[in-house]
Formats: C-alpha cells, sequence, structure tokens
C-alpha cells in the first residue's frame, strides 16, 4: 500500500467527528477519558488498520490514530512489531 495515497479517509468513521478529540493534551485525568472516546470512535472504524498504517509510515507523532496514542505506537516502531498485528483496546 502506498502510504500517501489517502482515499481510505472517505470512510474513517472519524469523518463526522470533532478533530481535537484525537489530540487530547494529556493520558491522564480528563485526558485519560478523552483518550478513551477517541479510541471508541477507531474501534467502530472500517479503515482502522489503514489509519494506524498511514500514521506509522509517515512518522506521525502526534494524537490518536488507528486506535493507538503516541506512545503506543512509539512502542510498536520500537519493538518492530507489524501495525496489521496489532489490535488497540
Amino acid at each position: 500500500m502506498e502510504l500517501t495515497t489517502t482515499g481510505w479517509l472517505a470512510r474513517a468513521a472519524c469523518q463526522d467527528e470533532d478533530p481535537e478529540l484525537f489530540f487530547p493534551i494529556s493520558d491522564v485525568g480528563p485526558g485519560a477519558r478523552q483518550v478513551e472516546r477517541a479510541k471508541a470512535v477507531c474501534a467502530r472504524c472500517p479503515v482502522r488498520q489503514e489509519c494506524l498504517s498511514y500514521a506509522l509510515g509517515n512518522g506521525l507523532t502526534n494524537g490518536i490514530f488507528g486506535g493507538t496514542t503516541e506512545l503506543e505506537r512509539r512502542k510498536l516502531v520500537r519493538t518492530g512489531s507489524p501495525a496489521e498485528g496489532h489490535r488497540a483496546a
């Protein structure tokens, strides 16, 4: 898959959500609840895997993509885990 291709975005569950939801300022306190809400949107998304692959392939370090936080994506990169096998909560 060419990572610059974003045709899958038209099918994304987050399309009608406030983009700010996916960019919490923290993973604790109110930010943790925001992360939960964003991940709930991702959990029902038909293109979640494409989103995660896009984020990993393009080095996106901020925000929730494919149901993962920045820290979760860093761990995936560090451990060399394939995006295809990742199942976020």
